[in-house]
């Protein structure tokens, strides 16, 4: 915590330096108590075995986090606007290759957690697994954290003035997600919590690694899996869907609101990522082959043709006058 500068007479303001160093402090304290408040009686009890973890006292640090993000997804294309765009290709396969590691280490903790607690994949409650409830939970807050570093995302975008790639779902996804995972940390660290991030781990692991190898131009024309980590991503939300369902079907002690929220939650990311998926692939296709009817060979599969980009340079160059 900042402290205001010893006083002197060449420092007249120390005294305001004080009141409003309180003011902040006790601002903070009694908002995060305000808010707490209210979450405890909405939500009932937290679970005493997260007391004290990092970002888990409060809410307001991952609200305020989340405020920024927006801000940012705001003002960042305007700042951007008028500048040059930066590579970031150094720091892009760094940070895709540890996000690729951290995902592989949280399926591998999370596979093998569910396996040591012998969990129920149709219900599964969050105080029957022993020492394997802890292991989860201990992974899950990472999962959590995992959602704050993914910002990073975005901010990439922003840099490199890819503002297209800045979509609705992009910016809903990981605004909320860094959420709801604070609320689940708090209050169902564990248990049927298990399913959702265990897949989301898994499709992170080859996303990761696709955005890593893309970030080094001589591996571009061998990727060719971009497309089904999408359908990976569709396929992960029926299952958690399925899976979720199962538990309002053979309830055990995992909280009903929970699972209908999840079930929800789901519901919306798919009609996202199912838009996405026609507007991106599907329509490209579609245009890809109504170009090659028309005799056009400037682009296939996404690459564009250089030789008859370079014919069409020169014909435009023979064409001015000026």
């Amino acid at each position: 915590m900042t402290r205001p500068r010893q006083y002197s007479p060449e420092n007249p303001q120390q005294p305001l330096e004080y009141v409003l160093l309180i003011f902040k402090v006790f601002t903070m304290e009694s908002l995060d108590k305000t808010i707490n408040s209210y979450l405890d009686v909405w939500l009932g009890p937290r679970d005493p075995r997260v007391k004290g973890w990092l970002l888990l006292s409060n809410y307001t640090p991952t609200f305020i986090f989340s405020i920024l993000y927006l801000l940012i997804v705001w003002i960042g294309p305007k700042y951007m606007q008028n500048r040059q765009p930066f590579s970031c290709r150094g720091i892009l396969v760094i940070y895709n290759l540890g996000l690729t590691l951290l995902s592989l280490y949280m399926f591998y903790e999370l596979v093998t957690g569910v396996w040591e607690g012998g969990y129920n994949f149709f219900c599964q409650d969050t105080h029957s697994g022993g020492e394997a409830d802890m292991k989860i939970i201990r992974v899950l807050w990472w999962y959590y954290f995992s959602k704050l570093i993914e910002f990073m995302d975005t901010f990439f975008f922003i840099l490199r003035k890819n503002n297209h790639q800045i979509t609705v779902l992009h910016v809903y996804h990981h605004a909320t997600m860094l959420n709801i995972w604070w609320f689940v940390m708090n209050w169902v660290p564990c248990g049927h919590s298990y399913f959702g991030a265990t897949l989301n781990s898994f499709i992170h692991v080859l996303m990761y690694s696709y955005y890593g190898l893309s970030a080094v131009p001589s591996m571009r024309p061998y990727l060719w899996w971009k497309k089904y980590i999408t359908q990976g991503q569709l396929t992960q939300f029926v299952l958690t869907i399925f899976q979720t369902s199962c538990g309002v079907v053979w309830p055990c002690a995992f909280p009903m609101g929970w699972l209908y929220f999840q079930i929800c939650y789901m519901i919306s990311l798919i009609i996202l990522f199912t838009n996405f998926y026609i507007q991106t692939y599907n329509k490209k296709a579609a245009s890809r082959r109504k170009e090659y009817q028309n005799g056009s060979t400037a682009a296939v599969n996404g690459y564009t043709n250089s030789f008859s980009s370079l014919e069409n340079n020169v014909k435009q160059r023979k064409q001015r006058k000026d």
